[in-house]
């Protein structure tokens, strides 16, 4: 089955993983939060994709400021602070047995509810945290063959409507933007800021490179995307002319190389915008920013505590 950048082989021990569900690891047949749930009612709750390395999360503290920035913007209180969910993390790791390969999705939502209904007042429970690691790596010709995008006409919303930079657990946005692309034949999402401007993927961020330059949007109108980030970063450390700038998909098609970051793939190749050819596959520039990338994620992994 084709999932984009997140396109991976499937690991039959999978089948045995240990989830936590609200401090309880149990195994994913009884992984159940009730369907009073304001996740599941609502979509209200914010999450963040993790990667494991050498038995460490790399780039966890990032990924904690946004969990819990985006948690205060919403008004959630997750009920544990930074130690504690850090504990839980690796409590759920530790459980599984899990160091290298592994993918977590951590999640958060505002609780039960005592009925169906969106006012957060009718929340009469604390958060519901759950942690879902799994064995996912993606699959070698992501990274090396690349993707094909479509852009579509869902656009990224203005602020006051739902803000992207939220990394919410209200995304059908993203997903019809999904399902056009998918129908298109392509593998994702490219879509289009309310000024016409490049955004961002339904699921990654995207990238090209113009005259040894490498250009991504503003980030005005994109989740602030920690590979993104890191990417930015890496350029920078490394003497790489690197933009965050408005520019449009005239510019896009005319690119020498394209690719998206997100924390599953990191750094992939792609290789075609709305039928046009960008590149044949793995460009020097793409293959040289995941090399450094994963020299980063090396960095990061070794600098932090034992667990």
């Amino acid at each position: 089955m084709k999932q984009g950048s997140h396109q991976h082989g499937e690991d039959p021990r999978n089948r045995d993983i240990l989830i936590y569900v609200n401090g309880d690891i149990c195994p994913r047949e009884r992984a159940v939060v009730s369907v009073f749930d304001s996740g599941f009612i609502l979509g209200d709750g914010v999450w963040e994709g993790l990667r494991v390395h050498s038995g460490r999360i790399a780039f966890l503290d990032l990924h904690m400021d946004r969990l819990y920035e985006a948690a205060k913007a919403i008004d959630l209180d997750i009920g544990l602070d930074r130690a504690a969910l850090r504990e839980a993390l690796y409590r759920t790791l530790r459980a599984n047995r899990m160091d290298e390969g592994v993918h977590i999705r951590l999640m958060v939502t505002r609780g039960l509810k005592s009925t169906p209904y969106q006012d957060p007042r009718a929340t009469i429970g604390p958060a519901t945290v759950v942690i879902i690691p799994e064995y996912k790596l993606p699959r070698p010709e992501t990274l090396t063959r690349g993707l094909r995008l479509f852009t579509v006409h869902v656009r990224r919303g203005a602020p006051d409507v739902q803000d992207p930079k939220l990394n919410s657990h209200s995304k059908l946005n993203c997903i019809t933007a999904c399902i056009q692309a998918t129908k298109a034949g392509a593998d994702e999402a490219l879509m289009l800021d309310p000024h016409g401007f490049v955004a961002t993927c339904n699921s990654t961020h995207f990238f090209i490179v113009r005259r040894g330059e490498v250009w991504t949007s503003s980030g005005k109108y994109c989740l602030a995307g920690i590979t993104r980030a890191n990417v930015l970063r890496v350029c920078r450390e490394n003497g790489i002319p690197a933009y965050e700038k408005d520019f449009s998909l005239t510019e896009v098609y005319g690119a020498e190389e394209a690719f998206v970051t997100g924390t599953f793939a990191g750094v992939a190749p792609v290789i075609e915008v709305d039928g046009r050819a960008i590149s044949s596959g793995r460009g020097p520039m793409v293959e040289r920013l995941q090399r450094l990338y994963l020299q980063l994620i090396e960095r990061d992994v070794a600098g932090q505590p034992q667990s």
